[in-house]
């Protein structure tokens, strides 16, 4: 029976479908990325979006990750993410989640492009 099916298939297309959709997906996410970089943030600015996702709990993820939120935003390793932008702080974000097991990191980086979209979504 599945020979019958398998036959049918062919992977070139299935490749051809999914390369297609993350091309048209990708144009708006590399605009938003372009926008977030653009987007300067004031310290009391990036302190609150910390503290909301964190203390208030607007984001699904650990609580014990603020600080290092905090310092990765504030005392970036690499410089590019040395503005004080959007962007930035969304790196400081997935960096922080990267000390988490994969399930939790992938949850938490899941449910941040949303808290950050609602956040400064009227900003744009």
């Amino acid at each position: 029976m599945l020979a019958k099916y398998s036959k049918a298939f062919s992977l070139i297309d299935c490749i051809s479908v999914g390369v297609d959709r993350m091309q048209r997906n990708f144009e708006p996410m590399r605009k938003q990325v372009e926008t977030w970089q653009r987007s300067e943030l004031t310290d009391v600015t990036a302190k609150v979006v910390i503290y909301e996702a964190f203390v208030e709990g607007k984001l699904e993820a650990p609580k014990h990750l603020a600080r290092n939120v905090h310092d990765l935003y504030f005392e970036p390793k690499y410089e590019e993410f040395r503005p004080r932008t959007i962007w930035s702080l969304s790196n400081a974000f997935t960096s922080a989640f990267k000390e988490l097991d994969s399930i939790p990191q992938f949850r938490a980086m899941a449910k941040l492009g949303e808290f950050l979209e609602a956040r400064f979504s009227q900003s744009f």
